[in-house]
């Protein structure tokens, strides 16, 4: 499996250099060459497989030879043995065509732990002797996923940044209270999207001779892992049989993504639906053909509260590989690009979206609690919300993706249903920890000075 950069450069990776890396040299994003098939016979037995198994078969294509097969399935087993299910991912029913994909039984409660825990294990397995500095955004759940995967690991650093402010006390402090080495937590004066701009920066421009790497879904692995969930959901529902629809709480498209890819698989998914919040760049692209960055505006589901939506540039390299590079440009510049006809075509016919505002996140936590007996956090409200207002055929079942556990996120849920969620033990026990961060500007060398402070002497 080789890897080539969505901005066209002449450079192709392995898969181990394309894991350690994160991004392509001319800052574009790494894609596989071609998308690995599986038959649908193959694809009619996954439900029978424990959910490392799976994981395992799905990420091997991916990886190729830099870990041979039964090292990976051995590194799935530890990877999801914290989990607090045995199904790992258990599909629950709600009411008539309507499933929830619980993804957040992981060791953070949030379904970036699906990834973040395999790719912890792949890059202590693949980083030698020369040590890696990974550095991430967040903008919530991907923080506290990457420092649990990562805390403690030999050869392995990381500075993770999170907007000021813009994160559930849970989030904040899930991050905050890990007492490690190896970990720095920076709050930034701005948004989600100034973080991750840092990070891009930082990527682009170098820090020394330190070899940097990505946490975020900009690293393919991030991608690539979270595709088995949505097999392991499919395979239970009968999909080779009767296709089944995913409605997807979308904020840096990489969950989405993932998605796209277990179509491009062979997955028979009749639509991924995408549902944003009140920061509805996607919805806008998608019903309009124009991609507008806009103002990053604070709600009750952080971690969607992103007005440029980083792996949005991998679907576009899909449909239309040549025009990227020119679009990429004038994000940078103006602000804003329009879809060209080849892209527009892919997002018709495999995806449809809606947005959710407040009143909108509040009435689908309380449609699930009321007709369900489900308590929901307000992202997986969002994407409930845009799975009720579906105009898929009614014999078409849809899966919402219930991507954070609703403790997480007290205030939200007690503003819609007039009463706090249970406190999980593990939070109970977090917050009598202290925090440890520290408040800076969103400044790329004040970032750089950090990321030179944790390498240490040498750096």
């Amino acid at each position: 499996m080789r890897y080539v950069s969505t901005r066209g450069g002449p450079a192709t990776s392995s898969a181990r250099d394309a894991i350690l890396s994160g991004t392509a040299p001319d800052g574009g994003l790494w894609m596989p060459e071609a998308i690995p098939q599986l038959p649908a016979e193959r694809i009619a037995e996954l439900a029978e497989l424990p959910y490392p198994d799976l994981a395992a078969l799905i990420l091997s294509p991916f990886i190729g030879d830099a870990i041979d097969d039964q090292r990976l399935l051995d590194l799935c087993i530890e990877a999801y043995a914290g989990f607090d299910d045995p199904e790992v991912a258990p599909l629950v029913p709600l009411a008539g065509r309507h499933w929830l994909l619980e993804l957040f039984r992981g060791p953070t409660l949030a379904f970036k732990d699906f990834a973040l825990q395999v790719l912890g294990r792949v890059l202590a397995e693949l980083v030698g002797e020369r040590p890696l500095v990974l550095v991430g955004a967040t903008s919530g759940d991907t923080g506290s996923a990457a420092i649990a995967a990562v805390a403690g690991r030999p050869n392995i650093a990381l500075v993770m940044l999170h907007p000021e402010g813009r994160v559930s006390e849970v989030q904040r402090r899930q991050m905050t209270t890990v007492d490690a080495p190896n970990i720095v937590n920076l709050a930034v004066r701005g948004s989600f999207d100034d973080c991750q701009r840092l990070v891009k920066q930082l990527f682009a421009e170098g820090v020394g001779d330190l070899r940097l790497g990505a946490v975020n879904s900009i690293n393919w692995l991030r991608i690539a892992a979270q595709v088995p969930y949505y097999f392991a959901a499919a395979a239970k529902l009968n999909a080779i049989e009767h296709p089944v629809a995913f409605a997807v709480p979308s904020g840096n498209f990489g969950n989405a993504c993932a998605g796209y890819v277990a179509r491009a698989m062979g997955l028979p998914i009749e639509r991924l639906i995408i549902a944003t919040n009140s920061n509805d760049i996607l919805h806008r692209a998608f019903t309009t053909g124009l991609y507008e960055r806009g103002e990053a505006l604070a709600t009750t589901a952080p971690a969607m509260d992103i007005q440029v939506a980083s792996n949005f540039e991998r679907m576009l390299f899909v449909a239309d590989r040549e025009a990227v590079p020119e679009q990429m440009k004038a994000l940078a510049e103006n602000g804003r690009f329009h879809l060209t006809h080849a892209q527009r075509d892919l997002v018709d016919a495999r995806f449809s979206s809606a947005s959710a505002d407040e009143p909108a996140i509040v009435a689908a936590t309380r449609w699930a609690n009321e007709r369900a007996g489900q308590v929901i956090d307000p992202h997986t409200a969002a994407g409930l919300h845009a799975a009720l207002h579906s105009d898929l055929p009614h014999d078409v079942p849809i899966v919402t993706l219930g991507t954070a556990h609703p403790a997480k996120f007290p205030d939200a849920v007690a503003a819609a249903l007039g009463e706090r969620p249970p406190m999980t033990e593990a939070l109970q026990e977090m917050f009598a920890r202290p925090e440890l961060y520290e408040v800076v500007d969103a400044d790329a060398e004040a970032i750089a000075g950090h990321v030179r402070k944790l390498a240490g002497p040498s750096a």
